[in-house]
């Protein structure tokens, strides 16, 4: 790993978090992620399961994680279980962790080798009633893709059958949402290295550039501060490809007058951040673009300030949507006539604007939360309005990351330039 050791406090305060959710005489087992084949003997670029790292820190693969509070075996309440050290593997793929090293990591004592977990495994079945096992239950998930975490599932409970079987997943949902200190400390790392990587590449773009080299200047911005790398698909959209939502080919030259939609962020120590930030390529703003710039930035504005403890989610989108009509109302961009005789469930402003404007954010950049009760304090969000207009060519978003607080909202991205001025000003200093 690239980023320096992260206090295993951090993983232990998890594991505690989620014990304390447990039915008595519950087992709880969360296996890593498979590797995947790509084609002939290549592999997928590993990542690490999101509930695994978040209970333990550790990102090798083949690793898994048991929680056992009831365990009469006071030793074995917290099991980390490791692929075995292999001198001919290591030749191969380099160091495994040992158990010194994974201990470190985690701050759990007992670590076990998967080639040897089945005796104990099956001790700790008997003394249990309940098994929690974990699968992948994400509201957007493409249910058609192949499944190992299903597979896990169906033989684990044909190898046991007569256990009273309950979803991690539930409650992963609800502990993951609210982000301790420990996790914030570590997301501002990525937002520090998102952060620098955002000013290097103001005093970089200019027309002519290539969309891909000003991807080279981030990544290489990421990878000198240790982040992991990209947090998610780099989006670097220049003119009237700004209007594509996941637009990631970053493949077409910047040209004077263009503005270039720029969404990346870093991933330190597995968290992510994420921001969107939309500047003119030549360095200045037309009196058009900053019009609808200033748009977007007061509805950003007006986003943050809306998100509180105690609001309902599908509350807050109703009056962001609200906003965003009023805004673009005001660019001229829709009528009132057209606002009178909209379809309610194809409202007018959706040409404009036609995504949502806030995610869970954390291990995964869509993070793991509700989307339909109220806000919690220590929920970490994006608020990403955005207004696209085809006959303009023209896309422009603008993101930052809140974190939901007793005293109020923390804007990580704060001092970060987000006005046209300090945009103007940084893109000055050549």
């Amino acid at each position: 790993m690239k980023y320096l050791p992260i206090p295993n406090k951090l993983f232990t305060q998890n594991r505690q978090r989620f014990a304390k959710k447990m039915k008595p005489r519950s087992i709880a087992i969360f296996p890593g992620n498979q590797v995947l084949s790509t084609n002939g003997d290549a592999i997928y670029t590993y990542k690490a399961n999101a509930d695994v790292v978040w209970l333990s820190g550790v990102v090798q693969e083949k690793s898994m994680v048991i929680l056992f509070p009831d365990n009469p075996d006071q030793s074995a309440r917290e099991v980390l279980v490791l692929l075995r050290p292999n001198a001919d593997l290591e030749k191969w793929e380099g160091h495994k962790l040992r158990k010194e090293e994974a201990t470190a990591i985690s701050g759990i004592k007992n670590i076990q080798w998967l080639d040897s977990i089945d005796a104990m495994l099956q001790v700790m079945m008997h003394n249990a009633d309940n098994v929690y096992l974990n699968t992948n239950e994400n509201d957007r998930l493409d249910t058609a893709l192949f499944r190992p975490d299903l597979i896990f599932v169906h033989d684990f409970m044909k190898r046991f059958p007569l256990h009273n079987y309950e979803r991690s997943a539930r409650i992963m949902k609800e502990l993951r949402a609210i982000k301790t200190k420990e996790e914030i400390d570590v997301t501002k790392e990525a937002v520090s290295i998102t952060d620098k990587a955002f000013r290097r590449v103001m005093k970089f773009i200019k027309p002519g550039v290539m969309e891909h080299e000003i991807e080279a200047e981030i990544t290489h911005e990421f990878l000198r501060n240790r982040a992991t790398g990209h947090a998610y698909g780099c989006i670097l959209a220049s003119g009237d490809r700004a209007r594509v939502l996941h637009y990631v080919e970053n493949n077409s030259e910047c040209k004077d007058g263009e503005l270039i939609l720029m969404d990346f962020g870093a991933e330190y120590g597995n968290y992510c951040a994420d921001m969107t930030r939309t500047i003119p390529v030549n360095g200045k703003f037309t009196k058009r673009q900053k019009d609808v710039y200033n748009a977007v930035l007061d509805a950003h504005n007006y986003g943050k300030k809306l998100l509180k403890p105690g609001i309902v989610f599908t509350d807050y989108m109703s009056k962001m949507n609200q906003e965003m009509e009023k805004q673009i109302l005001k660019l001229g961009l829709i009528t009132k006539n057209d606002i009178k005789n909209q379809d309610p469930a194809d409202p007018a402003y959706r040409k404009y604007f036609y995504h949502g404007v806030t995610h869970h954010l954390g291990i995964d950049v869509h993070d793991l939360g509700t989307r339909t009760e109220a806000v919690k304090e220590g929920m970490l969000f994006t608020v990403e309005p955005g207004i696209y207009i085809e006959e303009e060519q023209m896309g422009i978003r603008i993101e930052n990351n809140i974190w939901i607080t007793k005293t109020g909202n923390v804007d990580l991205f704060k001092g970060i330039p987000i006005t046209v001025e300090e945009i103007e000003a940084a893109m000055k200093i050549k």
